[in-house]
């Protein structure tokens, strides 16, 4: 479909100077690992390569950069018009759903068209868009053919340290979303149905113009609230309750998150006030360690040794925290977390949810406290805000 005439679009979510930008520094990083192209198969980075805008991805989609300036869609006839309406790629080849057809044979075409026999060439092994069938087809495939090299980290590193126009489609998020947890807590009540607060928070969401978040939120009260995971069916909150939110929502696919639990009365548990009060001495503590040069290993030691001076290191995560930046489903997480050891360097205009989520299964209580932030040259500028006082409704 290369040269196909297009209507006066694509909509796309930055500049083409700053999508040019952003394919110059893959072709550089190409050149230095000694690769000629690159498969990238998750759709976060073709996104941010050319401003590609769809979920399909979930069935097939591909594409192909090369070190030469090559740039390919591999697409199905379903994407042709999401890729007419916001990428800036105009290459395009189809693979035709069909029996018998194996998608890698239209990769390996492109590829060919491309000159890359025999050359390296990258590929992505860790995305949702490279199912293990498809990588195992490539594999027999292109095996003595070309030598596919794993390139999973090429554009997620790059992704980290954000630009202007990202920084500001978080902070829009983040305003947003701190409207729709004032809504939630403020539905907050005994006999409060779940259902009807979620519906108020994504009505919040929806008619900001944000978009809802790449997951599901969790909420769940009583034995729920400790899955901090979204589960199936409603319920309705109880005299004396638990409730645990974490809620997110987007703009251009721009996330952010937050998280809080939600006590009623008219008798609050002290424990559940002690848990609190570790969990907010921890994110502050946490905040104040998100500096340029500090590694996401001694941001999870101030995390583990607040919590541990509290006598709560065996109710806390292994995790607590990671990066935040344009996602899709089925999550708005992102490599890297925040976990011992890790030595990733924080760098400025890096974008990171820290969360404290105490869980102690022997007593069944569950308190948990987050916000995002974004890394500056001194103090982070957080931009999703929750209270470090007791949320206590009814």
């Amino acid at each position: 479909m290369k040269g196909a005439r297009r209507t006066p679009k694509p909509h796309i979510n930055f500049s083409e100077n700053e999508f040019r930008e952003r394919q110059a520094r893959i072709r550089r990083e190409l050149a230095a690992r000694g690769l000629e192209g690159l498969l990238v198969s998750r759709i976060e980075d073709q996104y941010w390569l050319c401003g590609l805008d769809t979920d399909g991805f979930v069935i097939f989609h591909m594409m192909f950069i090369g070190a030469d300036g090559q740039l390919t869609h591999i697409s199905r006839t379903a994407d042709i018009a999401s890729i007419d309406y916001s990428s800036l790629c105009e290459d395009v080849r189809v693979w035709e759903d069909a029996e018998g057809n194996p998608k890698s044979r239209v990769i390996k075409e492109v590829l060919e068209s491309h000159r890359m026999a025999g050359k390296r060439v990258g590929i992505q092994l860790d995305s949702f868009g490279l199912l293990p069938n498809l990588h195992e087809e490539l594999r027999e495939s292109l095996d003595g053919w070309c030598e596919l090299v794993d390139a999973s980290d090429l554009i997620r590193l790059m992704r980290l340290v954000k630009s202007p126009q990202e920084l500001d489609y978080h902070r829009q998020a983040g305003q947003i979303l701190d409207r729709a947890c004032a809504r939630a807590i403020d539905l907050i009540a005994p006999g409060a149905d779940e259902g009807h607060v979620l519906a108020e928070v994504y009505t919040v969401i929806w008619e900001a113009g944000a978009d809802i978040p790449a997951n599901r939120m969790p909420m769940g009260h009583g034995e729920k609230a400790m899955n901090v995971r979204y589960v199936t069916g409603r319920g309705r909150v109880a005299e004396n309750d638990q409730v645990t939110f974490e809620m997110g929502d987007a703009w251009r696919h721009y996330h952010v998150a937050n998280m809080f639990t939600v006590l009623t009365g008219p008798s609050v548990d002290p424990r559940h006030m002690a848990m609190q009060a570790a969990c907010a001495e921890a994110l502050d503590a946490v905040q104040k360690k998100l500096r340029p040069g500090r590694t996401l290993g001694e941001v999870f030691e101030v995390h583990r040794a607040t919590l541990a001076a509290h006598g709560y290191e065996h109710a806390m995560l292994k995790a607590c925290g990671y990066t935040m930046g344009a996602t899709f489903p089925p999550t708005w997480m992102e490599q890297p977390m925040i976990y011992r050891d890790n030595p990733l360097v924080l760098q400025q205009n890096m974008v990171f949810f820290t969360h404290m989520i105490l869980s102690e299964r022997e007593t069944g209580l569950t308190m948990s406290l987050g916000e995002t932030s974004i890394i500056t040259d001194d103090a982070p500028e957080v931009i999703t805000h929750v209270p470090r006082d007791p949320i206590v409704r009814g």
